[in-house]
């Protein structure tokens, strides 16, 4: 088992000779709006996990996958070539969702955003159900001396009240 602060040094560096490659190597074109988003490696350095993202609609998605099962062999020949491992990785590659998820997102966003709006356009209308203050009185009550316990409180007192103290 290698460390895992190594497998992700050489995560980072698969994602940029992979990103290169396909720039420099592969000359096909349904790999251009292709973006590396991430790579991870295996603890074990022996597995490589290839993110990426494609600029375009379905039919450009799909193209961008076809082609890169077909470049793999370049890729890893590529990594094999720039990495200093005793074993090239195996490469998967694999479509990132972080976009579809981002967009999302930004919709639940909008839509809370909407729903705000609506609540204050609610709240701006709204009065109180009873008293505005429904605390405040206008007479003071009387303070009935069944209310307080003996112990705690001693009325005839001047000192400071001191509950802990066993007086």
């Amino acid at each position: 088992m290698a460390d895992p602060a190594r497998a992700a040094k050489l995560a980072q560096r698969i994602k940029v000779v992979v990103a290169e490659a396909l720039g420099r190597r592969v000359k096909d074109p349904r790999v251009e709006p292709i973006t590396v988003t991430d790579a991870r490696v295996t603890n074990d350095l022996q597995h490589a996990t290839v993110y990426y993202t494609v600029f375009g609609d379905e039919v450009a998605h799909t193209d961008a996958a076809k082609a890169l099962e077909k470049a793999k062999g370049v890729l890893r020949q590529e990594v094999g070539r720039n990495i200093t491992v005793r074993l090239t990785p195996t490469l998967e590659f694999v479509a990132d969702q972080i976009p579809v998820n981002a967009s999302n997102l930004e919709e639940l966003l909008r839509e809370a955003k909407r729903r705000d709006a609506e609540v204050a356009a609610l709240a701006a209308g709204a009065k109180h159900a009873g008293e505005a203050d429904p605390y405040k009185g206008d007479s003071a009550q009387e303070i009935d001396e069944d209310d307080f316990d003996e112990e705690d409180t001693d009325l005839s007192d001047d000192g400071d009240l001191d509950e802990d103290a066993n007086r």
